[in-house]
């Protein structure tokens, strides 16, 4: 007798969920590249207003690819700082993405050409998509297209606005600032569920307002990235082990 290896009808497909949370892996990413992407039309617009000719400033985007470390750079120089400060400050707030390149090693396995695709693709929003995933293949997913998507549009924006130029005026008018702060808000809101998210949260919201109006841009993310880190590190135990009974 020739067992059945049709499963009983409404029996669910394993298949049809793995494919599901591909797609929804794939919807968070191109998601959240959008919303990046827009942003350097103002990255483009900024940089030509600061004195950068449109190739430099496309450069910029293509090798340095950090939109922190850009705008930090652009603002030295557009304040008539030196091209040495600059780069000592676009240097700094790079830094950050030297510890999400080893946070993603065990996860990504690079190897051959994949290790620089890999160091060039890592950034804010594609380490964010990535760890926010459940299991190593949706990880590598959302991490490349995050990261291939913000790369595309980020450059393709960022040709735009400079073309644009001054023509545009301010870019953060138009709200574009704000869409991937908002972006990021949506990645991070399902996380906030235990006392020591919600914590590092709070506190790193008020040393970064705090600290934005007396140092360079993108120091306060910096600092309130370490803050975060500390409380993490200092969390009491009976706390962690209260939160993982509940």
């Amino acid at each position: 007798m020739t067992d059945d290896p049709t499963p009983p009808a409404g029996t669910p497909d394993p298949d049809d969920d793995v494919g599901a949370a591909r797609r929804a892996v794939v919807r968070q990413g191109v998601s959240v590249a959008v919303a990046t992407s827009l942003y350097g039309v103002s990255f483009g617009a900024l940089s030509v207003a600061g004195g950068l000719s449109v190739a430099q400033t496309c450069a910029l985007s293509l090798l340095l690819f950090s939109g922190g470390s850009q705008f930090a750079l652009i603002g030295i120089l557009g304040g008539g700082g030196t091209a040495g400060a600059a780069v000592a400050a676009a240097s700094l707030l790079g830094v950050r993405n030297a510890l999400y390149g080893l946070q993603l090693v065990p996860t990504m396995l690079p190897t051959g050409w994949r290790r620089f695709a890999l160091a060039q693709l890592t950034i804010d929003e594609s380490t964010a998509v990535a760890v926010s995933q459940s299991a190593p293949p949706l990880r590598r997913l959302g991490f490349w297209v995050t990261g291939l998507g913000v790369y595309a549009g980020w450059n393709l924006m960022t040709f735009l606005g400079a073309l644009a130029g001054d023509a545009l005026g301010d870019p953060q008018r138009y709200g574009l600032d704000a869409a991937a702060s908002a972006a990021f808000v949506a990645l991070l809101w399902p996380r906030l569920r235990a006392r020591q998210p919600v914590a590092i949260a709070i506190v790193g919201a008020v040393v970064t307002t705090v600290l934005v109006p007396v140092i360079p841009q993108g120091l306060p993310v910096l600092a309130a990235a370490l803050v975060g880190a500390l409380i993490a590190l200092w969390w009491p135990d009976r706390w962690r082990a209260g939160e993982a009974a509940g």
